[in-house]
């Protein structure tokens, strides 16, 4: 599977098409920051749709152009060629519409906000109050608390908490902004293999009632959970999350695979076997 393959098969869902409108469509677009727009893109023809009941994960090398695709989703940089539509209007003007967990939110230890403060920080863009919250903005906070399964930590200063915690709690605060997709940057990232579990079970209640789109480095996780993947190295193609093999990796990451055969005690398979593993792009 080569460039051209990449290049001239647009991502679209696999399995049963819904008939609604696509929550994202990425039509064709190509993107390069200035002052390099005449060198090679960093986006080319890229097409993808996200459909109503999607479980995708964006996977690819550093530099392939993973985060200047959110950006594109978020409205936050429009395309040199192409369109991004998200909920079937240009995505400069939803990007309300979608609750966004980065992957370094900076939390300051010391800060004397609540859980629930930080929370309500989804509700900014809804409150004509400015950081005033009236009685029904704090209980869409703590519904949003509710269904990441955190509401007995409102209270609890937000430094106290792990790791996973704090994920969550930030899930909590996208779904505060009466998201319609979420969208997920390296969620993963720095959460140990327990927590990981717990926060895998979450987003897959999660996707019963919304879209979700990640991106991540953990090839493992994305082929085991979720439904489909999306690999991007400046062009992009989809496949099912069963299709990940270290062939198509290999292809992707234009380099050198390791194999990493994980004992059955290893804790960082949830479902060991002799045939378990992970196929990672050689450092």
């Amino acid at each position: 599977m080569g460039n051209d393959a990449y290049a001239t098969h647009p991502c679209t869902h696999t399995g049963v098409m819904n008939n609604d409108q696509p929550v994202i469509e990425i039509d064709r677009v190509t993107f390069g920051y200035p002052p390099h727009l005449l060198a090679e893109p960093v986006l080319e023809n890229v097409s993808l749709r996200v459909e109503q009941d999607d479980f995708l994960g964006i996977i690819g090398p550093n530099g392939g152009g993973k985060t200047t695709l959110l950006r594109l989703m978020l409205g936050l940089l429009k395309p040199q060629q192409g369109s991004v539509t998200v909920l079937g209007q240009p995505a400069t003007r939803t990007r309300s519409r979608i609750g966004y967990v980065p992957q370094h939110a900076r939390i300051d230890a010391s800060t004397p906000a609540s859980v629930l403060d930080v929370v309500l920080m989804g509700r900014l863009g809804a409150s004509s109050w400015g950081c005033r919250f009236s009685r029904s903005h704090c209980d869409i906070a703590l519904e949003a608390l509710g269904r990441t399964e955190t509401a007995d930590l409102a209270t609890r200063a937000i430094g106290t908490l792990s790791g996973g915690q704090r994920q969550r709690i930030l899930i909590a605060r996208a779904l505060a902004s009466d998201a319609r997709i979420l969208l997920l940057d390296e969620p993963t990232a720095g959460v140990d293999a327990h927590m990981e579990r717990g926060l895998t079970d979450l987003l897959h209640q999660l996707n019963e009632q919304l879209p979700i789109v990640l991106v991540s480095h953990d090839i493992s996780f994305v082929s085991r959970h979720l439904k489909r993947v999306a690999c991007l190295n400046r062009t992009l193609t989809c496949h099912g999350a069963g299709e990940i093999t270290q062939e198509v990796i290999a292809d992707m990451y234009h380099d050198h695979m390791v194999v990493v055969h994980h004992d059955e005690s290893c804790p960082l398979t949830e479902h060991p076997s002799p045939d378990d593993r992970d196929a990672e792009p050689a450092g």
